[in-house]
């Protein structure tokens, strides 16, 4: 396992010997690097740092115990709820059993709010 190399020789290794402060730092930065090229149209940049971004996320999901199926399930939870793999409003995920789902209609122009 990844985990129980040298740290020395394991980019892995290194991760979870150093915690998850380190592990969160380093997704925060990967996540920055892909939004900062997504704005400066460069694709191939995305892509790259896309990858950087998912390892670093695999890397965090292993040391909080999240399985890759578990999330899977989620996003096919919310699918069945809302129609498409949203997130999900944050006053709706501090009470997931009281959600609601509300059909919001766009006002015509020159309507005023009631």
């Amino acid at each position: 396992m990844a985990r129980d190399r040298d740290p020395a020789l394991s980019r892995t290794s290194k991760l979870f010997r150093d915690g998850v402060q380190k592990m969160a730092k380093k997704l925060a930065e990967e996540a920055i690097e892909v939004g900062l090229d997504a704005v400066q149209m460069h694709p191939d940049k995305v892509m790259l740092e896309s990858v950087d971004l998912l390892y670093h996320l695999c890397v965090i999901w292993a040391e909080c115990n999240v399985k890759p199926e578990d999330v899977a399930a989620e996003i096919a939870r919310r699918e069945r709820i809302y129609g498409i793999a949203e997130k999900i409003p944050k006053k709706q995920a501090a009470h997931p059993l009281t959600r609601r789902i509300s059909v919001v209609e766009g006002r015509r122009p020159g309507m005023r709010k009631r």
